[in-house]
């Protein structure tokens, strides 16, 4: 079907005061030849919707193209069905919000960004949602404890198959060896039964559940959708298909043959809160070095956790399990001292209630450093502290048993990561090092989930919590990050709506994240492919295998429709419908660059439509005034970034341009994971290149920007601008 494209402008909000809209009707009829081209008052009013609804009705219109507010803002209102194209053009926050109204370069900065907004909209095509002939809609679950188990009867509930694995022969993990535990709902002011026998139960009378114990994951093959799962049990290997995948394999306790300055292993009545569920279970607490019953406990918090020797974060749970076993001591022997040495007490949430109920049975708590941890003939504990209220060392002797805290270690910690690739002549030493595996990915980027620091398999931790690295691999519980049992049955619970999400978008053909409800997916032209393998190594998500040759082997269910690899490819053979480096090269030209004589510069801003484009809307929303010499294009991702749009702009006259992308890291991430980071490396090479050409590199300049920094984004380009103007015009400026 031919493209028919009806312009529509809001004069609203004050667009109509600030800029000359005829101006604006005039780029769209007269310069792009758009049939259709009407202003409203108030577009997003049912008026101005019905205006566009009867122009796609009655006159054909397949291409809205909206001149008013981001597309970040009203996007369902401006939703007119699947075959319906709607480009958006920001003249608000970007434009009449930002900059003096009725000025010649606000009006000029409004035409450029109707120029291409025009470009974009005569170029994109409604994508074609990549969609499986037969889409699984079972949801895997790998490991049986609280979270695995809340997970599948979570998934299980909603009508979906689950596939629980458990490499132990009965379920419930960690937990399921304690003899009480703490509260997981209300009321929290006391310790309660066990509620892995409950879950067991449930879980062996639910039929949607496929149980499987004293089992392993062989091999995770496929992509959302399509996951082909290869599980051993007993010597034989079963096949099975999933279209999610639920990662609860849990944490393992610290290990406390490290905690030798606190006693561990020197003292025989210093243990680990796993050891003292044992005794408890036992019906008593006695101490392991002579059977007596216990009078005095001593609870050493933060053993080997906030440490940087050891862990360096907090387990989250050990204060808490902490106190369920101080109230555990008191019902087992109402006489009994609890006494705790802590650096804070984290009772997080409604905990507070129980941690109350233990200062009212009496226990002692001491906010300290250990200083020593020693034990005499009778193998009675003598722990010295500084007490940090007190500032000065305090000696408590006699005490019966010493119970260490001792955190908690994800299991993904010690599963086998993709080398990084060495330097040219490194040499490279092999070294035999036992790892653990749990999925046993056939992916080409390696066979388990990479790894932020301190071995939790996240993506972004801050936007969404428990996607991993791999599309339609969720992670949950303890193995996601540090929770207490009651974070842990609300994360599992998010983590099953989150594998019936994926499961669902996949068989719909949408991306699940960032790009929620995205129907597009990268294409090849494999014709000019020349196995570079750029497009397979940094993608960041594993959405790219290869063949015996090096062709890329793309998998779209699970692309993230970043653009990654769009950036990477040097013969820009990977495009998307509605997104490509021609596109984006044409929008990019579409700008009248002034001659020099005008003394107008033009900078070209590319900034990640993660944070670095909310953080200029919001800018616009705080009035903040900024350069009129910039025109902002929005990226899917930095690291979509194909370096031809910088040659195209240099060679074009463009005087400056600025990068703004996500800050990357380990302690705030780029949405796409590495694609910020990719794009600083590729500037470092145009930087190289602008040197060469006698070009100043700071021309090109890349800042990490986060949602957060919206009061500084003016500051910015404002500082960039000044730059510029003591650069002068672009030498090239002349020849374009």
């Amino acid at each position: 079907m031919a493209k028919k494209i009806g312009v529509y402008i809001c004069t609203g909000c004050g667009i109509g005061e600030a800029v000359d809209v005829n101006a604006l009707t005039k780029v769209a009829t007269k310069e792009h030849k758009a049939g259709i081209c009407k202003t409203d008052a108030f577009l997003c009013g049912q008026d101005g919707i019905n205006l566009i609804k009867s122009d796609i009705q009655g006159e054909g219109v397949n291409a809205v193209v909206i001149a008013a507010c981001p597309a970040r803002i009203k996007y369902d209102v401006f939703n007119f069905g699947p075959e319906v194209m709607v480009e958006r053009i920001n003249l608000r926050e970007q434009v009449v919000w930002t900059h003096e109204a009725g000025d010649e370069d606000t009006t000029m900065m409004a035409e450029d960004y109707m120029r291409m907004g025009m470009v974009k909209a005569k170029a994109a095509e409604i994508p074609e949602p990549y969609k499986l002939e037969d889409t699984a809609k079972s949801i895997l679950v790998v490991g049986a404890g609280l979270a695995g188990m809340t997970s599948a009867i979570e998934a299980a509930k909603a009508g979906y198959q689950v596939i629980l694995v458990e490499k132990e022969a009965v379920l419930g993990g960690y937990v399921a060896g304690m003899y009480k535990q703490a509260p997981i709902k209300a009321p929290f002011d006391g310790i309660k039964d066990n509620c892995i026998p409950a879950l067991a139960a449930e879980i062996q009378s639910n039929s949607n559940i496929k149980v499987y114990t004293s089992a392993k994951v062989l091999k995770t093959a496929g992509a959302p959708g399509m996951f082909d799962i290869t599980i051993e049990q007993g010597g034989q290997e079963i096949l099975e298909k999933a279209g999610a995948v639920i990662l609860a394999s849990g944490a393992t306790p610290y290990d406390p043959a490290k905690l030798g300055h606190l006693g561990y292993g020197s003292c025989k009545n210093v243990i680990t809160q796993a050891q003292f569920e044992e005794l408890a279970k036992k019906g008593a607490v006695n101490r392991p070095s002579d059977g007596k019953a216990v009078e005095r406990v001593a609870f050493i918090q933060c053993a080997g956790s906030r440490d940087a020797e050891h862990l360096a974060y907090c387990s989250a749970a050990c204060c808490v399990e902490s106190l369920k076993q101080a109230a555990t001591l008191k019902e087992l022997n109402p006489d009994a001292q609890s006494i705790f040495f802590y650096k804070d007490i984290r009772s997080s949430g409604q905990y507070e209630h129980l941690y109350k109920q233990v200062q009212s049975d009496g226990a002692i708590f001491v906010k300290s450093e250990i200083v020593n941890v020693t034990a005499d003939s009778s193998s009675s504990v003598t722990i010295e502290v500084q007490d940090l209220i007190l500032g000065e060392n305090v000696i408590t002797d006699e005490i019966d048993l010493v119970v260490l805290a001792n955190g908690m270690v994800p299991s993904t910690a010690n599963v086998a990561q993709p080398a990084a690739p060495p330097a040219p002549g490194e040499q490279v030493e092999e070294v035999a090092e036992e790892k653990d595996t749990i999925l046993n990915l056939a992916y080409r980027q390696g066979p388990e989930l990479l790894n932020l620091k301190y071995g939790f398999p996240d993506s972004h931790f801050i936007c969404f919590p428990y996607e991993t690295r791999r599309t339609g691999i969720f992670a949950t519980g303890s193995v996601r990050a540090p929770l207490d049992l009651a974070a842990t049955v609300e994360d599992a619970t998010g983590a099953a709506l989150k594998a019936i999400q994926c499961v669902e978008a996949t068989a719909f053909g949408a991306a699940i994240h960032p790009r929620s409800g995205d129907m597009s997916y990268p294409e090849f032209n494999m014709n000019r492919c020349t196995q570079c393998k750029r497009c397979t190594e940094e993608c960041p998500f594993g959405a790219i295998n290869e063949d015996e040759k090096g062709n890329p082997l793309p998998n779209p269910t699970r692309c993230r429709r970043c653009g990654t690899c769009m950036g990477a490819c040097p013969e820009r053979i990977i495009s998307f419908k509605n997104y490509s480096v021609p596109m984006i090269g044409n929008m990019v030209k579409a700008v009248e660059v002034p001659e020099e004589a005008d003394e107008k510069p033009r900078i070209l801003i590319l900034a990640c439509e993660n944070d670095a484009i909310p953080a200029l809307d919001m800018a616009g929303h705080s009035r903040l005034n900024y350069n009129a010499w910039v025109r902002i294009i929005p990226l899917r991702c930095l690291g979509s970034l194909n370096l031809v749009w910088v040659a195209d702009a240099m060679s074009g006259g463009w005087d400056g341009i600025l990068l703004l992308g996500c800050k990357h890291g380990d302690d705030y991430q780029c949405h796409f994971m590495k694609g910020s980071e990719l794009a600083e490396i590729r500037l470092s090479k145009v930087s190289e290149t602008l040197d060469r050409l006698g070009l100043e590199s700071d021309r090109v300049r890349f800042r990490q920007i986060n949602i957060m920094e919206y009061k500084e984004v003016a500051t910015i380009i404002d500082e960039f601008a000044k730059d510029i103007e003591k650069f002068g015009p672009n030498p090239m400026k002349d020849f374009a």
